[in-house]
């Protein structure tokens, strides 16, 4: 019945509701207002509980469900797993913490299983830590039937990466620019066999950041393929990725507006530049007792408020761009095994992070593209828990502001803040500032000269040229100042 209803398809892109009335009940169910027309009644009692077995995934694969604790199907894998077992081509629209990793690592280990063969699937994903985050979803999925993945993102010797690629893995989780580098540098490694390919945060992969690497990857895997597109938030550059990569594709969307999670509590707080600082303090010690995740615009800002904080008896970790691979996994580790109650991070950790304790958000720096806004506040209130987010605004972010609002189209509330109290915390935070300074002017002397003795052999993207001219420029001037 279902392949019969999918097979009238249009040029654009079918919706999953079309395809599969029983998901459209489960969408419409939780509105009383909203009473489907076409499927049955009684299909409402099925939808409640529904199994992965009820989705068609194999006995084996349930008891890894069930292991890992996964007891019922979300929404996404509802509607998304039956339409991939079937073949098809998906377009996944979910807001973040809903279950996206399992609604294509499922059918891609049930196909596994049914015709196994090496370099099955390629994952694709934005970020470093969201690759290895999906490499222990698909070895914990995958381990009672022997599932081998190997993970090739930057920042990670290409030796070792090369040997991993020569034993044939079954899956392959790449960040596009090392992926690239493999395929052109690495004897015997190609995907001619690859049966699926899957991306991940798919908008953010087309932003300018990987389009070229796309296109490369794309011409050199085999055209009879299925293809999972994924992502919180979609735009107009993946209808013309769709076009070039998928073929008759079936939209799933549980969140076709930019959402949020209602479970969680957002507010803001409108306050001069000067005194973010202390504010930031303020607020870590009124929700003392929570693990914060603390999110800065640029590498420096992150590590400057990481040494403010630790000056200040706060147990601070920073995650950035410009710290080795090892260093940015141990961060996250040590924040994982709640060692650290605060991670400040870059952006590089605002997509597909599974922290599940995070109680609070703070955008200290407002997010320059309103749609990392909600993948931000996506770290916290995951998997039904609840959540609170904290946006500061300063005097030159209003429009930014605006802006988020008018995405998620809510007004926020404003943050109560005890004026008076904050501005007791003022001399400990400046003199805090002051040793976090001097603290950073050393760090960047140091890594300076041992960059001069030993040469940089950290091969973090391409940055180092660039940092190496923006260090030199500033260490300058700090000398000729004193």
């Amino acid at each position: 019945m279902l392949a019969g209803e999918t097979k009238t398809t249009f040029p654009s892109i079918p919706r999953a509701a079309d395809a599969l009335p029983e998901s459209a009940v489960d969408m419409a169910a939780p509105e009383e207002h909203d009473s489907p027309a076409e499927g049955p009644q009684p299909a409402v009692q099925e939808e409640e509980t529904k199994t992965f077995k009820d989705l068609g995934v194999t006995d084996v694969l349930c008891e890894a469900c069930d292991q890992l604790g996964w007891t019922k199907p979300t929404k996404i894998q509802i509607e998304a797993i039956p339409l991939a077992l079937q073949g098809r081509d998906i377009i996944g629209l979910a807001e973040t913490g809903s279950g996206k990793t399992g609604a294509f690592a499922l059918p891609i280990l049930n196909a596994l299983l049914e015709t196994p063969q090496r370099l099955f699937a390629l994952v694709l994903t934005p970020t470093r830590e969201l690759a290895f985050q999906i490499s222990e979803q698909f070895e914990a999925l995958g381990s009672s039937i022997g599932v081998q993945s190997a993970v090739i993102v930057g920042g990670i010797d290409s030796m070792s990466q090369s040997l991993a690629l020569a034993k044939k893995p079954h899956i392959v989780i790449a960040t596009p620019g090392r992926l690239i580098d493999h395929l052109e540098n690495t004897k015997g490694f190609n995907l001619r066999a690859l049966k699926y390919l899957v991306m991940d945060e798919a908008d953010r992969i087309l932003n300018m950041d990987f389009e070229t690497e796309v296109d490369k990857i794309l011409k050199v895997i085999p055209r009879d393929r299925k293809t999972f597109l994924f992502s919180a938030t979609m735009t107009k550059k993946v209808q013309k990725l769709q076009r070039a990569a998928l073929k008759n594709p079936v939209k799933c969307a549980v969140s076709s507006k930019y959402q949020t999670v209602e479970k969680l509590q957002q507010y803001y707080l409108f306050i001069p530049s000067k005194f973010k600082d202390t504010y930031l303090v303020y607020i870590l010690n009124e929700l003392a007792g929570n693990s914060f995740m603390i999110f800065c615009s640029t590498c420096n800002n992150t590590q400057r408020t990481a040494l403010l904080l630790r000056n200040l008896g706060f147990t601070a970790i920073p995650l950035h761009g410009q710290m080795s691979q090892s260093k940015r996994l141990g961060s996250l580790n040590k924040f994982k095994a709640k060692a650290r109650s605060i991670l400040l991070a870059t952006d590089v950790a605002s997509r597909g992070l599974d922290i599940p304790h995070v109680d609070v958000v703070v955008n200290f720096d407002i997010p320059t593209h309103s749609k990392d806004y909600i993948h931000r506040v996506g770290r916290t209130a995951r998997a039904g828990r609840s959540g609170k987010a904290i946006t500061f605004v300063t005097q030159y972010d209003v429009e930014l502001f605006q802006r988020i609002e008018h995405l998620i189209g809510k007004k926020l509330p404003v943050f109560p803040t005890q004026d008076d109290e904050v501005m007791m915390l003022t001399e400990r935070v400046t003199e805090a500032q002051r040793f976090a300074r001097m603290e950073l002017r050393e760090h960047g002397e140091k890594k300076k000269r041992t960059r001069e003795d030993a040469g940089d052999n950290d091969d973090t993207e391409g940055a180092i040229g660039v940092r190496n001219k923006v260090a030199g420029g500033k260490m300058k001037k700090k000398r000729k100042g004193r």
